[in-house]
């Protein structure tokens, strides 16, 4: 692909899919993909077979990550189940992010509380920073200290248990992170609740955890733009894509905000894709 670089700190309108197909491999430290769940009548959601879906992102996922790069893909709980992405990334975890303030409407079965975040590896983890994500310990101190004068028992042997005084491992259920509400100051607008734009703290779990300072991040589907916010608070650099260009314009406009920079109109970029005959097809991109 062109221009790459101008890319980098961008909000690049255009399809996810095939602007993928342009960029070069091994690029991305980390790839936060919250992209379509296949559960609403929203166009952008209007995906026939979202585990096929699922399984071409991953393959794409999987030439654009470094050796050692994370991918986080947001779906509902069966969202890469029977398909087999073994060759491409390994599934390290599936966290559980659970969102107790949703009104339970079922009437037939269970209503689904919670969404599925699939944590994926490029053979081995490069990055895990744990004591940037640690949540605070829920045990009272009277009974800490109590259990680390116990002896347990941890991989055959002896030992203490032990309690970090900055917090523990977040583990992967997580209902410590609320999902975004009409009351919430970062809602952008009711339209955006729930389908859309994910809270930010969320979103800095996973760029912090899988990723350092300088790190080069992806989003294919930024929406209103919470990963490039994120990266550009905590020093990551960003490659993100949305095909909405009102959209684009909201993320364009936070992620100004967030470098406390003046705003500048961006330009239009070229980009080849491949179509199935071989021929090449060149589109336009705009850096919103």
């Amino acid at each position: 692909m062109r221009d790459f670089d101008s890319a980098i700190g961008k909000i690049v309108q255009g399809d996810a899919v095939s602007f993928m197909r342009g960029l070069p491999g091994e690029s991305f430290d980390l790839i936060v993909c919250d992209g379509p769940y296949a559960v609403t009548a929203h166009e952008w959601d209007n995906v026939p077979d979202i585990q096929h879906f699922n399984l071409e992102l991953l393959k794409s996922f999987s030439r654009l990550l470094k050796p050692g790069g994370a991918a986080y893909l947001f779906g509902k709980p069966e969202c890469v189940d029977f398909i087999d992405y073994r060759p491409f990334l390994t599934l390290q975890s599936k966290l559980v992010w659970y969102q107790p303030s949703r009104l339970a409407q079922g009437r037939v079965s269970y209503t689904n509380n919670y969404d599925v975040i699939c944590y994926f590896i490029k053979g081995k983890a490069k990055t895990f920073n744990l004591d940037a994500i640690r949540v605070p310990q829920l045990v009272e101190l009277e009974h800490r200290l109590r259990c680390e004068r116990v002896p347990s028992v941890r991989n055959g042997k002896f030992g203490k248990t032990a309690f970090h005084p900055d917090g523990k491992n977040p583990g992967d259920v997580w209902g410590d992170i609320k999902q975004l509400t009409y009351k919430s100051k970062e809602l952008i607008s009711r339209e955006l609740l729930n389908t859309i734009q994910k809270p930010e703290k969320l979103m800095e779990r996973l760029v912090n955890a899988s990723s350092n300072p300088g790190d080069l991040v992806f989003d294919p589907f930024c929406g209103a733009g919470t990963v490039p916010v994120v990266c550009e608070r905590l020093g990551r650099r960003v490659v993100a894509c949305e095909i909405n260009p009102d959209y684009c314009r909201i993320a364009e406009s936070r992620m100004k905000k967030a470098a406390d920079c003046d705003g500048s109109s961006g330009n239009l970029f070229e980009f080849s894709t491949v179509s199935g005959n071989g021929k090449a097809i060149t589109s336009q991109a705009c850096l919103v």
